[in-house]
């Protein structure tokens, strides 16, 4: 039976071979295992400089007892507490402020019953991660005219 559309005749049977379809498939599914086993083979980025083995047992700490539920380093966690990227260097802060935090807790962040040790590893670990870098990394105001004026710190 002929169809037409239009006045065009239309193939209303498909006569197709198979086989190309299936060797391209079959590269496609080689090159795509292929990528795989780069991928999953390949060793990733490494930092460059890694956390001492005190800095570690901080970081331990700092997971165990879930501070990142209340607070962040980098913009990343909870919201509850401030950031804690850059406590370390901050001017009238430092590893005594840090500690007092850690002895009494405040009306908010309960208070933890640290060792001298455990307290001295999670003020290594904050200062570890204060030395990778600041955050927020500017100081933004916004103009009368609406646009955003940037003033990185570190380009002072």
């Amino acid at each position: 039976m002929k169809r037409y559309f239009y006045g065009q005749l239309i193939q209303t049977e498909m006569v197709a071979n198979p086989r190309p379809y299936i060797f391209i498939m079959v590269i496609l599914l080689a090159l795509f295992g292929f990528y795989n086993y780069v991928i999953y083979n390949t060793d990733g980025y490494v930092a460059v400089e890694k956390l001492s083995p005190v800095a570690v047992n901080g970081q331990q700490l700092f997971q165990k007892n879930r501070c990142w539920s209340c607070h962040q380093l980098y913009g990343l966690g909870g919201y509850l507490g401030p950031d804690l990227t850059n406590v370390y260097s901050t001017e009238g802060k430092g590893p005594n402020y840090i500690k007092a935090f850690l002895n009494s807790g405040v009306k908010s962040m309960p208070q933890f019953h640290f060792t001298e040790e455990e307290k001295d590893a999670l003020v290594e670990y904050l200062k570890q991660v204060d030395e990778t870098g600041i955050y927020p990394n500017y100081d933004a105001e916004i103009e009368a005219t609406g646009w955003v004026k940037i003033k990185y710190r570190n380009e002072e």
